[in-house]
């Protein structure tokens, strides 16, 4: 009976949806009508790349960006640049019909120009990420393989977010994406995510969603646990001051880079496994 009422719910949603042309509301707050369900699709975002392939149109990319690295066959995609050297011609020349960027930058001006219709996406909080999901589903004329994708996603976070409800603490954690240093604050996905793990992230909310912080700031919070995404360990612990740092006399540090990074820093529908990372590194007793 329950496949039955999925099937009828996914017929229900595309019946609903599917007329084109139809406006949408873009995360630039611009108002982008599309003419026809877009099969021609460059992506700007590796987050955009996971997502529209999730719902199973890898086959409507043409072209993606620089980082974009999973799944394997977009990897095989023309390359077309990055949020910061992307390269205008070679989008173009692959005549797509509808290019998602990023909402920071000037890449969609330059597009327009050229007389390709872009689609602006911003994804920093732990909600955006199913809105995203619901969005790209309306754009690309999906709803109902975007609607089944939340479920999907949603299922696989509350088995890890159950999983972490048997740890006995929750451990301080300062959580560094670069060494300038650049952290995060609660309030981002990978906040949301440190909690959902049941950890407690040492910045307070006022700071913002990527704040730079003080190294100064992180000595006085001093964290049980310290969580990095670049390869700077051993230039962290020589750091004034920091040698006192629980988490630094404990050595309770776990390092993500690669595609554990990957994992961590990009809020689409792999989320969950990035939150297993986290509750494996805050409660290896859990593992």
């Amino acid at each position: 009976m329950k496949r039955v009422w999925l099937f009828v719910l996914s017929l229900l949603f595309s019946l609903a949806f599917a007329q084109f042309p139809r406006t949408l509301k873009d995360d630039l707050g611009r108002e982008v009508t599309v003419q026809a369900a877009p099969k021609r699709v460059v992506a700007m975002l590796p987050s955009i790349s996971e997502t529209v392939c999730a719902m199973d149109a890898c086959g409507r990319l043409v072209g993606v960006d620089d980082y974009s690295d999973y799944p394997a066959q977009v990897t095989r995609l023309p390359r077309v640049g990055g949020l910061y050297n992307p390269n205008l011609e070679a989008i173009v020349a692959l005549k797509p019909d509808l290019v998602f960027v990023s909402v920071y930058g000037k890449l969609h001006e330059g597009l327009e120009k050229a007389g390709v219709k872009t689609f602006a996406i911003k994804t920093e909080s732990y909600d955006d990420i199913f809105r995203t999901i619901r969005l790209l589903g309306r754009v690309l004329g999906l709803e109902g393989q975007g609607e089944r994708l939340v479920a999907r996603v949603q299922k696989e976070v509350f088995e890890v977010e159950s999983l972490a409800a048997k740890a006995k603490n929750r451990p301080t954690v300062y959580y560094e994406i670069d060494p300038t240093p650049y952290s995060v604050g609660p309030d981002s996905f990978i906040g949301v995510l440190i909690a959902k793990a049941r950890g407690v992230n040492i910045l307070p909310k006022e700071l913002g969603l990527f704040p730079q912080v003080s190294p100064e700031l992180v000595v006085q919070k001093n964290p049980q646990v310290i969580i990095l995404t670049h390869p700077g360990l051993a230039d962290l612990k020589k750091r004034p001051g920091w040698a006192g740092i629980r988490a630094v006399q404990a050595g309770r540090f776990c390092s993500f880079t690669g595609d554990g990074d990957n994992l961590l820093s990009r809020p689409g529908p792999r989320v969950a496994q990035g939150l297993k990372l986290l509750v494996a590194c805050l409660h290896p007793e859990l593992r």
